[in-house]
């Protein structure tokens, strides 16, 4: 079969990927029944990634639909997170006092494979506006405990320009909101659409402009990635990141460490490492809580102080993130008592130290 795949498109069907030599022919239609059930994108910045011949490659383990992905375990949820609890109205989820999420738009430029929207975000997904996006920015605008609203989706910078302006705009008038943060892939694999003009139409007037970078391993950011994020940063929005920590992707100590000092080097400050979620169809994906803790303690010490990302856990259900970090310090669980401090070697020091130094002064706990 033979498709002709407009230049710079997205691959978005399991035949596109077979005629790219991304996927196996023998392999359409086992993943082809993947694809029916989770959307499929994949842009030409991926696909000049990933390596074929390669069955282990990072890149292509991301986004290239696996059979795996048809194994859904008990434990496992449609809505893993919680969303739908905490959303007073369609494309608000307001599930902490001072911040809210804002979803614009229900389509990525790719489908992460591990994704913990993945039920709810594919091609054809309406884009929040006219009363819709006028019943949520009514919202925001009646809680004036809302000091943050963050813009994610699916992937908000799939929007143009204009609509960008147009949500600045609306989001300027409310006073209450100080903070602006924008959740996105974009410039990491659709680099192009990030011009200066488009860096500018993600300002808005008045508010604090945070985006938030998603990439997961080091080979994402090409040279049109850098040029993106210098764009970015440029135009005066913090960049910050957020990565998912994922088997057979970045779950290694020099691939960690190497996908935090790339942030650095481009001016994103390391934010979250996502323990993943209990999407349906991604327990291949996941490693034990233990093992990802090992991995974030090594980090410690070994890097700068600005490639240190919080390890998180979002309770499933709806509860919350929460640090999962491991503990440098045990034995104080007991007022007055001495501790022990270990140090990036394993090498433990009492404190206060033995014989001298800052003592306990006695006290009594509420």
């Amino acid at each position: 079969m033979t498709i002709h795949q407009p230049p710079g498109q997205p691959l978005k069907t399991v035949d596109a990927l077979v005629e790219r030599g991304l996927v196996a022919l023998e392999q359409r239609e086992a993943l082809s029944e993947v694809a029916r059930r989770y959307a499929v994108s994949v842009t030409p910045a991926i696909a000049a990634l990933i390596d074929p011949s390669d069955d282990t490659d990072p890149i292509a383990r991301q986004f290239i639909p696996a059979p795996a992905e048809l194994e859904t375990l008990p434990e496992e949820l449609a809505d893993p997170i919680g969303d739908e609890a905490h959303s007073p109205v369609e494309g608000v989820v307001h599930r902490y006092p001072d911040r809210a999420l804002l979803k614009l738009v229900h389509a990525c430029p790719v489908y992460c494979r591990f994704c913990f929207r993945r039920e709810m975000v594919g091609p054809g997904g309406d884009a929040l506006t006219g009363d819709k996006l006028d019943a949520a920015l009514a919202y925001l605008a009646s809680r004036p405990e809302i000091w943050e609203v963050i813009m994610t989706g699916g992937d908000p910078l799939i929007l143009s320009a204009r609509r960008m302006r147009e949500v600045a705009r609306r989001l300027a008038a409310i006073g209450h909101i100080k903070v602006a943060r924008w959740h996105t892939r974009v410039p990491m694999v659709q680099p192009e659409r990030i011009t200066e003009d488009y860096a500018r139409a993600l300002r808005i007037p008045g508010k604090a402009s945070y985006i938030a970078i998603h990439a997961n391993h080091p080979r994402e950011f090409t040279a049109d990635a850098k040029a993106a994020l210098a764009r970015l940063a440029d135009a005066g929005h913090v960049l910050v990141s957020q990565s998912v920590l994922l088997k057979g992707v970045n779950a290694d100590v020099e691939t960690l460490s190497a996908l935090m000092r790339a942030f650095v080097e481009n001016r994103v400050k390391p934010y979250y490492l996502h323990h993943p979620d209990l999407a349906p169809g991604t327990s291949h994906f996941r490693l034990s809580l233990a093992e990802g803790q090992a991995l974030v303690k090594s980090l410690r010490g070994n890097l700068s102080g600005l490639c240190q990302p919080t390890y998180i856990l979002d309770i499933p259900g709806g509860a919350g993130k929460i640090p999962i970090g491991p503990a440098f310090l045990s034995g104080c669980e007991t007022p007055g008592a001495q501790g022990f401090a270990e140090d990036r070697h394993g090498d433990l020091h009492a404190y206060p130290p033995v014989g001298g130094g800052v003592r306990f002064e006695d006290e009594v706990l509420d």
